[in-house]
């Protein structure tokens, strides 16, 4: 071949180069991380687990912070006998092994219930509970799976009798929550209540450990590079720096729990052989006419600031919104998203690098144009995130 021929062939391979590059075909990718700029360890700062703050009390719950009502809440949390078959309990679907989730596309009591069993580690500091917020504090939460025919199945007779009148129980219940008087208007209802309150002060005790990520940021805020190294990856900090940047994952998952506790519709596929979720538009309608709501005649104090619950959003804006879970501690709670529809996080984070149109609603994300490389970085980052939550053993 003449030197001519080949010169001309270089310059085709370099012109044809630039034109991926300007196309967007190939992208130079960094083989190791930039330096972090001020405005971005600002960024990591706020994602840290100790910049998380103290929880904030619950005025609807006198008994929020008792000692004694969450070592009552625990063990009513295991307790079978609040279903109706015997073999079902709060532990059943939020299984402290698998971070208090069950492994399962959607959670199975009695029967199969509608969707994906959340994880409750941290849930305290959210202000609406369930994927679609139909439910305002972890106590009101607490007593709907009571009932739920496809969970315990039981009915709130038979859960307030246990609780009242069990040699076990009853005692600890007069001295938390005074003599039970089946005689007093809305007895059943005011024990029901008070029933979820206890079990809320066992599961406002579930708060996550750090991670490998907290224990990067710290080091990095000291300064300190082989702790550093000794932290995270290489792969991992590329991931940590698509995640708070190009990818945008911080638009919604920021905080030190990784959320942001709203809702949003993005775009997740419909479970197979059901019709198209409608999220929290439904959901915000139930939670304002909850009875057990922060402004109802249950909660300890309805004259408490319920700004949450009183400026909730509306409209349909709404149609196929969920709320945005924590990326902390995604190992063992698969499968994910709102009826777990996928099973990894490799296609959860190609779902959002995709972004196809929602079945219903609008889709808030937009398409990311991420290399496969990139999103495996991303995935290795999320992996950092993994620790187990606090034991809370009483």
């Amino acid at each position: 071949m003449s030197a001519a021929r080949k010169k001309n062939g270089k310059t085709l391979v370099v012109v044809l180069a630039i034109a991926a590059l300007a196309a967007g075909v190939w992208q130079i990718r960094p083989l190791s991380p930039a330096p972090w700029t001020d405005a971005e360890i600002e960024i990591l700062r706020s994602l840290w687990i100790a910049s998380l703050p103290p929880l904030a009390p619950d005025p609807t719950n006198a008994v929020a912070d008792n000692p004694r009502a969450a070592k009552l809440g625990q063990q009513l949390f295991f307790d079978t006998r609040m279903s109706a078959n015997g073999a079902v309990s709060c532990a059943s679907c939020h299984q402290p092994a698998r971070r208090f989730t069950d492994g399962l596309p959607k959670g199975q009591g009695i029967s199969s219930s509608k969707r994906n069993t959340r994880s409750i580690v941290g849930v305290a500091y959210s202000p609406w509970l369930y994927w679609d917020g139909r439910k305002d504090s972890l106590w009101s939460q607490a007593l709907a799976p009571l009932e739920d025919p496809n969970e315990h199945g039981s009915d709130r007779v038979k859960v307030v009798e246990l609780v009242t009148q069990s040699p076990e129980y009853r005692e600890e219940y007069k001295i938390l929550f005074g003599a039970f008087d089946p005689a007093e208007d809305d007895a059943i209802d005011s024990a029901l209540a008070n029933v979820g309150k206890a079990i809320a002060a066992f599961e406002r005790l579930l708060m996550p450990s750090p991670s490998r990520f907290d224990d990067y940021v710290a080091a990095l805020l000291d300064g300190d590079e082989d702790a550093q190294a000794a932290a995270l990856t290489t792969d991992e900090i590329l991931g940590l720096q698509l995640f708070i940047g190009e990818a945008s994952c911080t638009q919604c998952h920021n905080g030190p729990l990784l959320t942001n506790n709203e809702f949003h519709n993005t775009g997740v596929i419909s479970f197979p052989g059901e019709v198209p979720d409608k999220g929290r538009v439904a959901g915000v309608r139930e939670v304002l006419a909850d009875p057990f709501n922060c402004s109802g005649i249950y909660s300890d104090n309805a004259a408490a600031d319920c700004t949450e619950l009183e400026y909730a959003r509306t409209g349909s804006e709404l149609i196929g919104a969920f709320r945005t879970p924590s990326l902390r501690n995604l190992e063992n709670t698969e499968p994910y998203m709102h009826k777990g529809q996928f099973n990894t996080i490799a296609e959860t984070l190609r779902h959002y690098n995709e972004a196809l149109p929602a079945m219903i609603g609008h889709n808030e994300a937009k398409p990311l144009g991420l290399s496969s490389r990139q999103l495996r970085q991303i995935e290795a980052f999320l992996g950092s995130l993994a620790a187990p939550p606090a034991p809370q053993i009483l």
